[in-house]
């Protein structure tokens, strides 16, 4: 195709003459080649959103059409890897300029040097029908993964050749193809994928598993599903960053995909130093063998957030369709929102709430969309988990974006600046924060742990809002107005708060905390509970069960109790019992 030149520069969109382009398309733009996509058509001129900062271009520069839509290349050699907003590798480019990253520079985005020991499929040989998805071999691309070379989706046919076992780099041919429709295709290690375009699979899998993160409030109280969509919305100052990193560290997943799309750089800068220093508590080698970043900060070009979200997703489908479990966290879709409504704003559309363009909601939602626990095209299962990190102005939950997203997503884990600002971490709200995924859980909790773990959960949310409507009242006439049940309420409460809901990600008994010991936690609380109410219910004062060592011992069970010491943690349970035993005994003597 003919290349076209530039009409009209509007910050980050160009119009550009280009006759005969397809939406979508991706073009690079003026003398310095900067990367843009074409977003809008009418008649031959184009308009070009460009992912690099357009100062000094002019009208009249060159605009050349690649010939294929915004994508990127998906092989072995991402995982551990730095990318920018466009799947730039970050240490190349600044091996290659400095830190000072100038426009237009281009570099492979994965190692075309490195060679890969590739084993074939043994079940493939020479006249073979396969489909799109089918794996072609094998490769490890780290010690904690073993990455599958797919054949791209659209593609099937009879396989006319398979290579031998043995190292190839991501330029040789590995298979060839004879398709249908475009006669004998060869096949790399890796393939190309447009970013906008969700890739296929064969069907959703109804099978239900909660994504375990060891963090009680998240696993017990707000559960969410491998394949679900949750959201972590909170003001600056909340722990946000922490959070995720604590999802990422623990998550049972085999592959963590973290976005930084927009945040301010020295948060992501400190990401992006921290998460090579973590240990993968599963495997003991470091957290990058099975972590992949894409960072993208404020000060970068706008619109490479809006495209930092979707390269993030489909990297995330792409191990996906390999047929692992995969979790990617978005920090944050308010930023890509925001990025969404300046270039509304300047293509003239019409604005709705806070400036923000009327698809808002939609553009969110098929982004959530891709989320799902599937079976592959090759027949495997895998899923993929989009947690989205939301930074409401002033944690006003009631703007836009979170109004959005509250709506579309199944679990909101809603962050609270007045628990932050007491050091309450993880600073969860409980009032606000939801579940939509339950019941679903609820169903692998009663199997592999506890059948009364639904019922627990109930108890221990009802008396932690129960104590809240009490609080107010203390906080107007005083704790001297409840009764002794009340205030043994809101003290047990506190009990739940300090020992079960608070969680340390710095300590290293208590930085993950596994199902059983998270039942265990809860269910001796709640019995505790119960055997005190019926105590006061007896005419036992409730200065005397506040007084119970047992009180303070129930807050730091959490920190003595590692998740292998669980008898130990059972045996503490009958200490605590004997001692509302003895307190029983010695009110009826003395009642006598």
């Amino acid at each position: 195709m003919n290349e076209g030149h530039v009409i009209e520069i509007n910050g980050p969109v160009v119009q550009a003459l280009l006759p005969g382009i397809a939406n979508g398309e991706q073009v690079r733009v003026g003398e310095l080649n900067l990367t843009g996509e074409v977003i809008g058509l009418n008649g031959d001129r184009a308009l070009v959103q460009v992912y690099e900062t357009t100062e000094m271009l002019r009208p009249g520069d060159p605009v050349i059409p690649l010939g294929h839509p915004f994508s990127v290349e998906l092989g072995p050699g991402l995982l551990g890897g730095i990318f920018d907003g466009i799947q730039r590798p970050l240490q190349e480019l600044m091996e290659a300029s400095g830190d000072h990253i100038p426009r237009g520079l281009e570099v492979d985005n994965l190692d075309r040097t490195r060679k890969w020991g590739f084993t074939p499929n043994p079940d493939l040989r020479a006249g073979s029908e396969i489909g799109g998805g089918a794996i072609l071999g094998t490769v490890q691309e780290t010690e904690a993964l073993e990455h599958r070379i797919l054949v791209p989706p659209e593609m099937s046919g009879e396989l006319l050749e398979l290579a031998p076992a043995g190292d190839y780099d991501l330029s040789d041919t590995i298979a060839r193809v004879h398709t249908p429709l475009s006669g004998i295709r060869e096949l790399g290690l890796s393939h190309r994928w447009p970013v906008r375009q969700p890739r296929p699979y064969r069907q959703r899998n109804d099978s239900v598993e909660p994504l375990l993160t060891g963090q009680r409030i998240l696993d017990t109280f707000f559960p969410l599903l491998k394949g679900g969509k949750g959201a972590i919305p909170g003001p600056f100052g909340a722990g946000k960053t922490m959070l995720q990193q604590q999802i990422a560290r623990w998550a049972d997943a085999d592959v963590v995909i973290y976005v930084g799309c927009g945040e301010r750089g020295n948060e992501l800068v400190d990401i992006l130093e921290s998460f090579p220093k973590l240990t993968d508590p599963y495997s003991g080698r470091s957290l990058m063998e099975r972590t992949l970043l894409v960072a993208n900060t404020s000060n970068m070009p706008v619109v490479a957030r809006e495209a930092s979200i979707y390269v993030g997703v489909t990297l995330a489908e792409y191990y996906r369709d390999q047929g692992f479990d995969v979790v990617m966290v978005a920090d944050s879709t308010s930023r890509w929102a925001e990025a969404l409504r300046e270039v509304a704003g300047r293509l003239g559309q019409m604005p709705v709430e806070e400036g923000y363009p009327a698809y808002l909601g939609s553009r969110l939602a098929a982004f959530y969309e891709r989320a799902g626990r599937i079976r592959t095209l090759g027949g495997d299962s895998g899923s993929v988990t989009l947690i989205g990190a939301v930074s409401p102005p002033g944690g006003d939950f009631s703007e836009p974006v979170t109004n959005h997203t509250k709506d579309i997503i199944q679990t909101f884990w809603a962050l609270s600046k007045e628990l932050a600002d007491a050091r309450h971490y993880p600073a969860i709200s409980w009032s606000e924060s939801f579940s939509g995924a339950v019941e679903e859980a609820a169903s692998w909790w009663h199997e592999k742990v506890n059948d009364a773990w639904a019922e627990r959960r109930a108890e221990a949310l009802a008396l932690l809002a129960h104590a809240e409507e009490l609080s107010r009242i203390v906080n107007l006439v005083g704790a001297e107005a409840l009764s002794p049940a009340q205030r043994w309420a809101v003290e047990m409460a506190g009990a739940v708060r300090e020992g079960l809901l608070q969680q340390s990600a710095l300590d290293e008994v208590d930085s993950f905390c596994s199902p059983e010991k998270q039942f265990l936690l809860l269910d001796l609380m709640m019995q505790v509970h119960e055997q005190g109410l019926e105590l006061i219910r007896q005419g036992v004062p409730f200065s005397v069960l506040a007084g119970l060592p047992l009180m303070s011992q129930l807050r730091r069970l959490k920190n003595q109790f590692g998740n292998q010491q669980l008898d130990q943690l059972r045996t503490q349970g009958e200490e605590f019992r004997k001692q509302l035993q003895k307190v029983r005994e010695t009110y009826r003597e003395q009642s006598q």
